[in-house]
């Protein structure tokens, strides 16, 4: 079945589907995307009653991915702030942003290059997707 994600709880790791009339609810055992859910995702699923089961993103079957984001902001937030890893948590690499963080806490400053050098790459279009894999505007 076809339908999308009316709600998820990252703390709780479920959510509710709605495909039409119908709702399911799951749980992010029975996700198979490679990114995690957000509210407004379309996915495919097989419903077993009101639970969704094997769910998975129908976005790159409906169409290309449309940009969210903008690569300029990123860019600016990389070159301006590249040492808290602000942009890394605008793109949705919260991992990368919390190391670039900490790489700056324990080198005392020195982690401030790694922002540059991203800078630097999102102006010339090197880091050009989203944690999503969506294009950046």
């Amino acid at each position: 079945m076809i339908g999308h994600i009316e709600s998820y709880d990252p703390d709780s790791q479920t959510g509710a589907i709605k495909s039409g009339e119908a709702a399911f609810s799951f749980h992010l055992d029975d996700w198979v995307a490679q990114v995690p859910p957000d509210q407004g995702d379309d996915v495919n699923f097989d419903a077993e009653g009101t639970i969704a089961r094997k769910i998975d993103l129908v976005g790159a079957y409906l169409g290309p991915p449309k940009a969210v984001k903008y690569k300029y902001v990123a860019a600016t937030l990389a070159l301006l702030l590249g040492f808290t890893g602000l942009h890394r948590f605008y793109l949705g690499f919260y991992w990368l942003g919390i190391a670039q963080l900490a790489l700056t806490a324990v080198t005392v400053g020195y982690g401030a290059l790694w922002g540059f050098v991203e800078a630097v790459l999102l102006f010339t279009g090197h880091i050009n997707k989203d944690a999503k894999g969506r294009p950046l505007k």
